[in-house]
């Protein structure tokens, strides 16, 4: 999915790309729930439209992310979810804060240093822009507000239903910017506005899949194996370098995740 916002290379507004995976996941998740037999609307609806706002905004924070930074560090970024997450549960679901979070905490925002690069860091050129990185991190942020908002949600709500509201609200906050600023894909730009709409709903089903067949750490805490596809990709397709401030900071974030998932159990 990553590879393919890239691949857009910026031309295609971030709110399209968004409004159009949104779209691909409503018809989708919709056939779903119909073949399932299961009411669309669920339970708790003001928990679900929460969830939708915050898993939207930080949709549009990471694509952002995606187009103006290398895939690597993007990702790495947005792989801080899991601190603001612990911090989170401790302030909505008042869970507490053991010592192995702090440490987390304090690992994956050193991992960040490392990987944002700044100039009193390192002399390189190649330290990222400053913008970028904020909405990077704000997007980690409204992540873990929605994992939060899910973590509830699943005890009483059918997946699919979790998975609808997105759609439901990120295309209403996104229309009126494409209705202004949309731009009409050409060519191979249909292909890769495609791809981020099936292999975003490929990636949730099998996740979700994967949550239901593992314990709930080592499933979460195989999924970081992204940040490495995302590195690999961004070298093979995009002919991004990795140096090694960002090969350290990345295994600072990983070791922070798996830390507080450890911290979990």
């Amino acid at each position: 999915m990553t590879v393919c916002v890239k691949q857009l290379d910026g031309r295609i507004p971030v709110a399209e790309i968004v409004f159009v995976r949104a779209v691909i996941s409503l018809v989708l998740t919709s056939v779903g729930l119909k073949l399932a037999g299961v009411e669309p609307w669920g339970i708790d609806r003001r928990l679900l439209l929460t969830r939708g706002i915050t898993g939207s905004i930080a949709l549009l924070c990471f694509f952002h992310a995606i187009e103006t930074l290398p895939l690597a560090a993007a990702t790495v970024l947005q792989y801080t979810y899991p601190t603001f997450t612990a911090l989170a549960a401790l302030v909505l679901l008042g869970e507490s804060l053991r010592k192995r979070i702090i440490l987390a905490v304090l690992l994956g925002w050193i991992g960040v240093v490392l990987v944002v690069q700044p100039k009193w860091l390192t002399d390189e050129v190649s330290n990222l822009p400053l913008i970028p990185v904020l909405i990077g991190i704000c997007g980690a942020l409204f992540t873990a507000l929605a994992y939060i908002s899910v973590r509830r949600l699943s005890a009483i709500e059918h997946p699919l239903v979790i998975v609808l509201y997105f759609p439901l609200i990120s295309i209403p906050i996104t229309l009126p910017w494409v209705i202004q600023n949309g731009v009409l894909p050409i060519g191979a730009e249909w292909m890769w506005l495609l791809g981020v709409g099936l292999f975003t709903q490929l990636g949730q089903v099998w996740v979700t899949d994967g949550l239901r067949r593992l314990p709930a750490a080592r499933a979460t805490s195989i999924n970081y194996v992204q940040v490495a596809f995302a590195a690999g990709w961004g070298f093979i397709w995009f002919a991004e370098s990795i140096s090694i401030w960002q090969v350290c900071g990345g295994g600072l974030i990983l070791l922070a995740a798996m830390v507080s998932l450890s911290a979990r159990q």
